[in-house]
């Protein structure tokens, strides 16, 4: 996800995509754990850093609320 479409959703949205990213990676490090192939190696680098877009926006707002 490109950083400028993140900040286009409201707090809700991003709260609902953070959870599923978060369920998602938790997936496929359970997959790795349990001897599974992994299909896209990238894929956990990605979601990884997606969070950490969500986090930093989120964290954005919070400042400039107050």
């Amino acid at each position: 996800m490109k950083k400028k479409d993140l900040k286009k959703m409201n707090d809700a949205e991003l709260d609902k995509l953070l959870k599923d990213l978060r369920l998602e990676l938790m997936k496929e490090r359970g997959n790795i754990a349990m001897g599974g192939t992994v299909k896209n190696p990238g894929r956990i680098r990605e979601i990884r850093k997606n969070i950490a877009r969500i986090l930093t926006i989120k964290t954005e707002r919070e400042k400039l609320k107050g």
